[in-house]
């Protein structure tokens, strides 16, 4: 039987002596285990929140975007843009499909009049007199 024992556990011999120092392999696997399930909600949670935010915007510069063929040297400056992202954001946490569709609606025909208006400038001068305009 001592044979079997030394056969199964060699490392015993070297061991001996040494009780109760250090830890126990269980303690090892379920630190690591816990260190790893962190590192994954850690990486969820933030991970998740900036892809969150992007969505949020994404359909809005999205509309930006396609509009941007159509700029003149005069052009909706950022807060023309950033106006059309925030009400895209807030038609976003309405729940009605409907009154969300026309929230983006009405934004959208908001920021093609920006656009509209802004390409009857000729000149920097009337350009930049306008709060919502900027020239390239």
């Amino acid at each position: 039987m001592d044979k079997q024992r030394k056969l199964k556990f060699p490392f015993d011999l070297a061991m001996q002596g040494k009780k109760g120092q250090g830890l126990s392999l269980n303690v090892i696997i379920v630190a690591a285990i816990a260190l790893i399930v962190l590192v994954v909600l850690i990486a969820i949670f933030t991970g998740r929140l900036g892809i969150f935010q992007s969505q949020l915007g994404g359909e809005a510069k999205a509309e930006i975007q396609s509009m941007q063929a159509f700029y003149g040297d005069c052009h909706p400056n950022s807060v023309a843009e950033s106006e059309l992202n925030n009400a895209y954001n807030a038609a976003d946490k309405l729940t009605d499909t409907t009154q969300k569709a026309q929230a983006k609606a009405e934004a959208k025909a908001a920021f093609q009049s920006d656009v509209n208006r802004c390409k009857t400038y000729s000149d920097k001068a009337n350009c930049d007199n306008d709060d919502h305009c900027a020239w390239q």
